[in-house]
């Protein structure tokens, strides 16, 4: 779950970390009233999640009620794009927040480290810059400390960073201070990343977020049920809604951007029937894991929802039956294809494992034959949807 920029620099005002006084606006009238009761020189930013808002000019200037109004209109229901989602993401809200005098920027981020499973700390004195293209320009220029989580954050190893970053001297103690809110924010908010670019020093010797980035774990939301609110409607997808409804896992269903829809159980399984269709040449539409010992109903349920993709052109299910039994997922099948939703002529299932002769002998008396193996369906699949 992504925070958009005024969620986030709520977190790290809640955590003491200083960041610009601010309000958000859905409206125009809004927007007028908030420079109203707050006038002074300000920037209004688009509430999105994809990068490259400025480019796009989502990111604009005003100082009172009056030449708020045009920033407002032309940045309100802007579809802000880039290279990673051209498709782009219309900006619902805006960010009013007081400008800051910038002295120097830098940044700042904690995130998972997966190869040694620990948070690890990046910082770097060019702030203001995509954190990529300064890695891959000048990786001498960002700092790294993993953080072992038992022993916790001490103050020490903020001033380290700084040092190794090769920050300011006279911020240190205020970065180490900073940091140390930072990590608090990371673990008590299950956060996955936490981002400041650019984190600013102003011109009398502050340090100031003036910009957030929150990407938390859905998973730990339950430590705060009440960021779950804060989903915003380019995080909503209707289809993932329906499968949590349907009694699947947060992270049992993901859409992604092909027309092979998938079906199995076992996140394992799932993942490599989406390797064996990218093999053969095709692009999996999802990824749909129906868990073990799914009933008729819930198999049901789980090819509506794939087949309600309109993207979808063919659809591949694979079952290893351990405790989910070959039969139940069989009539779920044919009760799907019923209803009238989806045509057994683009369909491919691979069944086995428990009640496979039982589930093979259902799906025969309908018309379907299945395949033998993975591979074999991948390619059969891909063929379908071409």
């Amino acid at each position: 779950m992504r925070l958009l920029e005024y969620q986030g620099k709520t977190l790290f005002a809640q955590a003491g970390i200083p960041t610009p006084p601010g309000h958000v606006a859905s409206t125009v009238e809004e927007a007028v009233a908030i420079m109203r009761a707050y006038p002074a020189p300000s920037v209004v930013k688009a509430q999105v999640l994809i990068g490259g808002r400025g480019k796009a000019g989502g990111i604009k200037f005003c100082s009172n009620a009056d030449d708020v109004v045009e920033p407002a209109k032309a940045i309100l229901g802007m579809r802000i794009a880039n290279a990673q989602n051209p498709e782009g993401e219309i900006a619902h809200r805006i960010w009013i927040e007081q400008r800051v005098d910038i002295a120097k920027e830098l940044y700042l981020s904690i995130a998972v480290d997966r190869a040694s499973k620990r948070p690890i700390i990046m910082a770097s004195a060019m702030g203001g810059m995509d954190v990529e293209e300064v890695a891959e320009k000048h990786p001498e220029a960002i700092a790294r400390y993993r953080i072992d989580p038992a022993m916790g954050y001490s103050s020490f190893v903020g001033r380290r960073v700084a040092r190794e970053a090769k920050l300011p001297k006279e911020i240190w103690n205020q970065f180490a201070s900073l940091l140390g809110k930072l990590y608090e924010v990371f673990f008590s908010a299950g956060a996955m990343l936490v981002e400041i670019n650019p984190l600013a020093i102003t011109k009398d010797g502050k340090l100031i977020a003036s910009d957030a980035k929150v990407e938390l774990d859905d998973n730990g939301l339950i430590r705060r049920p009440e960021l779950a609110s804060w989903k915003t409607e380019a995080e909503t997808d209707p289809l993932k809604e329906r499968a949590i409804k349907a009694g699947l896992g947060e992270n049992n269903y993901v859409q992604l951007d092909g027309d092979v829809g998938i079906i199995g159980n076992g996140a394992g399984l799932v993942m490599g029937t989406l390797d064996a269709v990218k093999q053969a040449g095709g692009n999996p539409a999802n990824f749909l894991d129906i868990g073990g010992g799914a009933q008729a109903a819930l198999m049901r349920e789980a090819v509506n929802i794939v087949t309600s993709n309109p993207k979808v052109k063919s659809l591949f299910i694979n079952i290893f039956g351990g405790i989910t039994r070959g039969d139940e997922v069989a009539k779920g099948l044919i009760q799907a294809l019923a209803s009238g939703g989806w045509s057994k002529d683009k369909l491919v299932i691979r069944l086995t494992g428990t009640n496979e002769k039982e589930g093979r002998a259902l799906l025969a008396a309908s018309g379907i034959t299945s395949v033998e193996t993975m591979n074999e369906g991948a390619r059969k699949a891909v063929a379908l949807a071409k």
